[in-house]
């Protein structure tokens, strides 16, 4: 599931693709209508594609996330335009869905096959911190790639990258589903995930905690904007947001321990994390990244506690559609910190982390 995660983002269209776009000749209301696509096709397909993951095969849906990547970034190197980018991100969305949800049921049954589920948010943080740790040679790459072969060249690569997550995506065992019926049909599946979020006792209200904080990592999106806007000449914004990604990643990685915090334990380093932030914020110096970077790590380990103990309170026999709706909270979260970005900036998103934090223990309970 490591090397998975390293391969599924090692992706070096990732930091050029927007890049792409305006050299195609597209406007910006042409980009933010294909931004508008990805995100519609994400909003309706997270919790049918997580049934489909709980009724046929968690393993197939994460394989088929990859092949459906590749697909979409063929479709943008063979069609380059506004139809052949739509395209891709229609595949993209997709595929996005169909691995979000089956790659934590994958996971923690995994685990519970061979007794160790108690490790699910040690070896979940790992994977999570192999997510970020890929981007750091993916940066290099992309610009080594495109000095040599352009935007072509780019795309083979990432639809090489993607098509090899799949294949290592469908070598990964399967356990069987346990704790119910795995022969009911799919609307079945898909009812009886849906119910359990808002029937179950304590799931819904961890599932809402889930979604939350994962709506709140939008804010990685506006490091480079924030390093920007601290004097950073645009050249050394990419080196200058690395210490970001290494706390991130250290913060995922030490998530294990951090399941091993009370609630309320959870709340407080969410709550002192986004103090790091609001303290980095009030500086507007460069020298703040090292306090963004302790609230990322922070953050990270918290999402990962919680991502945790979501799992712990989900039957097996729904855990996908379940983490999907949780997934579609998030969609719809991100927005709400988008908003939050726009009406006020960084100010805006330490109130949101420090509504979160305040709120963490009671969702939890």
């Amino acid at each position: 599931m490591v090397v998975w995660a390293l391969l599924a983002d090692a992706v070096p269209l990732y930091p050029l693709y927007a890049l792409l776009f305006t050299a195609t000749g597209l406007s910006v209301a042409e980009i933010s209508a294909l931004f508008a696509i990805w995100s519609a096709v994400a909003v309706l397909t997270e919790v049918p594609s997580g049934a489909l993951a709980d009724r046929f095969s968690r393993r197939s849906c994460l394989a088929a996330a990859g092949f459906l990547q590749a697909a979409a970034y063929t479709a943008w190197v063979l069609m380059p335009g506004f139809p052949g980018f739509a395209l891709g991100f229609v595949l993209w969305g997709f595929g996005g869905s169909l691995a979000s949800g089956a790659k934590e049921a994958l996971l923690y049954d995994g685990l519970a096959a061979a007794g160790a589920q108690e490790h699910y948010a040690r070896v979940a943080g790992r994977v999570a911190a192999m997510e970020l740790v890929a981007q750091i040679p993916v940066a290099a790459a992309a610009t080594w790639l495109f000095s040599a072969g352009g935007f072509g060249l780019v795309g083979w690569v990432s639809v090489g990258t993607c098509a090899a997550a799949g294949v290592v995506a469908a070598a990964l065992p399967e356990p069987p589903r346990y704790g119910g019926d795995e022969d009911i049909g799919y609307l079945a599946t898909l009812r009886s995930g849906v119910a359990e979020v808002f029937r179950s006792p304590g799931v819904g209200a961890v599932a809402a905690a889930a979604a939350l904080l994962a709506a709140f990592d939008a804010i990685e999106e506006y490091f480079p904007l924030l390093v920007s806007d601290w004097g950073v000449a645009a050249a050394a914004v990419p080196l200058a947001t690395l210490p970001i990604v290494l706390g991130g990643t250290a913060g995922a990685a030490l998530g294990g321990a951090a399941r091993l915090l009370p609630r309320w334990g959870l709340g407080v380093l969410l709550g002192v994390a986004t103090a790091f932030l609001a303290v980095a914020a009030e500086a507007a110096h460069p020298a703040g990244v090292i306090a963004v970077a302790v609230f990322y790590g922070g953050y990270r380990a918290v999402l990962v506690a919680v991502d945790a103990r979501l799992q712990e309170r989900i039957a097996s026999r729904s855990r996908a559609t379940v983490t999907s709706v949780a997934g579609l909270g998030t969609e719809i979260a991100t927005f709400g910190a988008y908003a939050a970005w726009a009406a006020g900036g960084v100010s805006w998103l330490v109130v949101a982390g420090v509504v979160i934090a305040a709120a963490l223990p009671r969702l939890l309970r």
